[in-house]
């Protein structure tokens, strides 16, 4: 009976540590009551490969602006005979250009949103069209959240201003297997390749380059240890695993039954 009660004793022992809530979990554990941070300086979206770009030209003389716009496109939704419309976009190619009417070849790769209008304000006034308004946005902003979360994918932005907590928002917030401390933002600029990790226990992660998203930004959650012994168990190679436990599961019920007669 003695062996019983150990049993019984360590069992409820680990059921209670089991449920206790990790300190690990909880976010911006630096914070203290109040503290106030000063936002990530200087924050851009740049241009990169791929991107889709909407850029309307317009003046007082509307009809010498047409040439420089592209055609609405129509497409039909469900059975709305009337179809709706929508802006086409220049694709920015692997060159980092795109293919302007009249203009002809930009270089846009690496350049802002408003850099670009300058641009081709400044070019259009070249004799070309008087007093022009431009307006440049991006068509397929969109972030990846991938890893330890409860609902990993890819979700458009629409928008240009999106925070990593956002994103993890968006991917409903971590799983208890999620490491908080190794939250990665992988970025890719003029063909490199950057990957920089995160904290998110910590206040640091709103000093970060990586705070506000750019587009195709992937976020990736590691997991913990936990899920990794788990992942392990669970593979095909763990056979002497479980045989071991069940190995020590039936000597511990055979000494409880010796016991008990």
């Amino acid at each position: 009976m003695k062996i019983i009660g150990f049993f019984l004793v360590s069992f409820l022992i680990l059921l209670l540590s089991s449920c206790s809530t990790p300190k690990g979990v909880v976010y911006f554990q630096d914070a203290g009551n109040y503290k106030a941070y000063k936002d990530v300086e200087k924050y851009e979206v740049y241009i990169h490969q791929d991107d889709l770009l909407a850029i309307m030209v317009n003046s007082q003389a509307t009809e010498a602006a047409l040439p420089f716009n592209l055609p609405m496109a129509s497409y039909y939704v469900g059975g709305d005979s009337y179809g709706q419309q929508r802006v086409l976009g220049y694709l920015v190619d692997k060159e980092g250009t795109i293919d302007f009417p009249i203009l002809g070849k930009l270089q846009v790769e690496g350049l802002t949103r408003n850099q670009l209008r300058d641009l081709v304000k400044e070019k259009l006034k070249d004799g070309l069209l008087k007093d022009p308004i431009v307006t440049v946005n991006f068509l397929n902003f969109k972030v990846s959240v991938q890893g330890e979360v409860n609902q990993p994918g890819s979700f458009n932005i629409t928008g240009e201003r999106i925070t990593l907590l956002e994103a993890l928002s968006m991917a409903g917030d971590l799983t208890i297997f999620g490491r908080r401390d190794r939250v990665a933002v992988i970025r890719e600029f003029k063909g490199q390749r950057t990957i920089l990790y995160h904290n998110l226990s910590s206040t640091e992660i709103f000093q970060s380059p990586c705070y506000y998203l750019q587009q195709n930004d992937i976020v990736y959650v590691e997991p913990n240890k936990r899920r990794i012994q788990q992942s392990n168990i669970n593979q095909n190679n763990s056979v002497g695993v479980w045989l071991s436990i069940v190995s020590v599961l039936l000597t511990a019920t055979s000494v409880i039954i010796n016991v008990s007669k």
